[in-house]
């Protein structure tokens, strides 16, 4: 069914719920996970001091990509699963839902804040993905007593 299975992670809480639940998929399905970290920096116009520090900054979100992106996989390989990771670079929705596309993944599953009713008019990263792919997308939403 979901022989693909595409997990976008940054980190954060709810990408943390995502992730969990992801997985907790993948393992009943047994998919292969393919963990993506997008590195998503400043556009146009920068700040002068941001053009300058750019490969400096650069170099530390890719460190902080791989090193959460080792975390799914270890949670991955824990259950019997295998993970592929990756890092790209620009903007998230759109990195998602382009590695999803060209990738051939059978699913996208991400978490997705509370945001309360004004948050969900204005939409977050999984809205865009959702609104902007033909991939199916399983979301995991936080519920605002874990904010």
């Amino acid at each position: 069914m979901y022989e693909d299975m595409l997990i976008p992670y940054d980190g954060s809480e709810e990408g943390t719920k995502g992730v969990e639940h992801g997985l907790d998929l993948a393992a009943e399905l047994d998919s292969t996970v393919h963990a993506l970290y997008v590195v998503d920096l400043p556009g146009a116009p920068r700040a002068l001091s941001l053009r300058d520090d750019e490969e400096t900054i650069r170099e530390e979100y890719e460190a902080y990509g791989e090193e959460v992106l080792d975390e799914v996989r270890e949670r991955a390989v824990d259950r019997g699963l295998d993970c592929e990771t990756v890092i790209r670079s620009g903007p998230v929705s759109d990195r998602i839902v382009e590695y999803a596309e060209t990738e051939g993944m059978d699913v996208v599953v991400m978490g997705s804040a509370y945001r309360g009713k004004i948050g969900n008019l204005l939409g977050g990263t999984t809205n865009k993905v959702v609104r902007s792919t033909t991939v199916p997308v399983v979301s995991k939403r936080m519920e605002a007593s874990e904010l």
